[in-house]
């Protein structure tokens, strides 16, 4: 069975691929790049876009709004089955069925969403602060019932292990399962064997955070599958090296002593990237 537009559902995606490996988009560039690399699906998270899209940090400062738009402008760029991260659903139970209807309906094939108290923080950051397990529990009820297609996968994420400790975030995990998700992202392990034991816990797709600079061991895609991750987030990688590639042009271009790059992509691979030869091919058609 397949999911919207013919994909492929996302528990197809992930009995194919173990792991179901996942780069994060953070513009509608970067989502083309991951299509053109040959990966299966990608994840947009909110981190990277916010960043990106907006100058700011990931501590609530943007809304569903802004954040389905910049979200859009990533499908309609990549034609990928995408997860989205949903951050705390954007507010209580009628926030969170709006928020799955409008990324069900954009086309999304995966969402997950926290229990942390808003204004929210990124998952490797300090401060975090939940929300009571009966909120989270409602949450996910409200969002069973507003997806339209059962395929539309829903992840539940605890940040319980930074705030009570992992036997909590296990705890919560064994609820949230109870009240109706697909699978888990149980946030920021802090060893090895915290990963291990996450992975092979409770027989549901777990989803692993790769994120550079956090908290979490970074083990290789191979590792992770072996101990029992059905997903891995590389959430900010590309642009974290974007931002570094464009500090060292930037100092080049102020110490003029900008020379061309052979490690750039040449003018035509730009082109090709962007699609400049099938909006060319339509201009040269219906010339009059």
């Amino acid at each position: 069975m397949t999911g919207q537009n013919n994909k492929p559902t996302w528990r197809e995606l992930m009995a194919q691929n173990k792991p179901l490996v996942l780069p994060g988009a953070h513009d509608a560039f970067s989502a083309r790049l991951i299509a053109d690399a040959g990966f299966p699906a990608y994840f947009i998270g909110g981190f990277p876009v916010i960043g990106a899209r907006h100058g700011l940090p990931d501590v609530g400062l943007v809304g569903l709004g802004e954040m389905a738009q910049s979200i859009n402008e990533m499908m309609m760029a990549c034609p990928l089955p995408v997860l989205v991260d949903a951050d705390d659903g954007y507010g209580d139970v009628k926030n969170l069925t709006r928020t799955m209807r409008t990324y069900e309906r954009m086309g999304a094939s995966a969402i997950f969403f926290e229990d942390q108290v808003a204004p929210k923080r990124c998952g490797h950051m300090a401060g975090k602060v939940l929300v009571p397990t009966e909120m989270m529990e409602a949450k996910l009820r409200a969002a069973v019932d507003a997806r339209e297609d059962k395929e539309f996968f829903i992840i539940a994420r605890t940040d319980a292990r930074d705030v009570d400790g992992l036997d909590e975030a296990f705890r919560r995990a064994e609820r949230y399962l109870e009240a109706g998700a697909d699978g888990l992202f149980i946030e920021s392990p802090r060893s090895v064997e915290e990963l291990e034991k996450i992975g092979g816990s409770f027989g549901v797709p777990h989803l692993a955070n790769m994120l550079e600079g956090g908290v979490t061991p970074i083990l290789s895609n191979a590792e992770l599958g072996e101990m029992g991750f059905s997903m891995v987030i590389h959430g900010i990688n590309l642009l974290m090296r974007s931002a570094r590639v464009m500090k060292e042009t930037l100092t080049a271009i102020q110490q003029d002593n900008l020379k061309p790059d052979v490690n750039a992509v040449s003018f035509e691979e730009y082109k090709r990237l962007v699609g400049f030869g099938e909006w060319a091919a339509i201009d040269d058609k219906y010339k009059f």
